[in-house]
């Protein structure tokens, strides 16, 4: 059974740091290209980063460039997302799964930038 765990969100001001980690388990984690995801209240889920299974190619989308940096352990079958510079626009809930979406998702971790 795939379980994907996501933690690390919270309430940070304008400016301010979270890094958010994924837990997965159920599936071979060190074959799978892994993607982080959010999603805003009243709007879609939508791809934040991705990374390709063994950490050599990462694409984000252009909202997040130069703030967020994705990066795996495939020793804990872990994903992370370092969240830098945050803006009020970043509040969401945000997922990890395969790429593409593959698997269940999990029940996401809370994000919320302001002042």
């Amino acid at each position: 059974q795939v379980q994907l765990v996501e933690s690390g969100g919270g309430l940070v001001q304008p400016g301010g740091s979270l890094r958010l980690s994924c837990a997965a388990s159920g599936f071979t984690f060190r074959n799978a290209g892994m993607s982080w995801y959010r999603q805003a209240p009243g709007k879609e889920r939508d791809l934040v980063a991705a990374i390709s299974w063994n950490g050599g190619s990462r694409s984000y989308a252009d909202s997040v460039k130069g703030r967020f940096t994705i990066s795996r352990d495939n020793a804990k079958n872990t994903v992370t997302l370092q969240m830098n510079n945050l803006k009020p626009e970043d509040t969401a809930v945000y997922y990890c799964n395969a790429a593409g979406g593959r698997y269940a998702w999990g029940q996401g971790t809370q994000v919320t930038v302001s002042s």
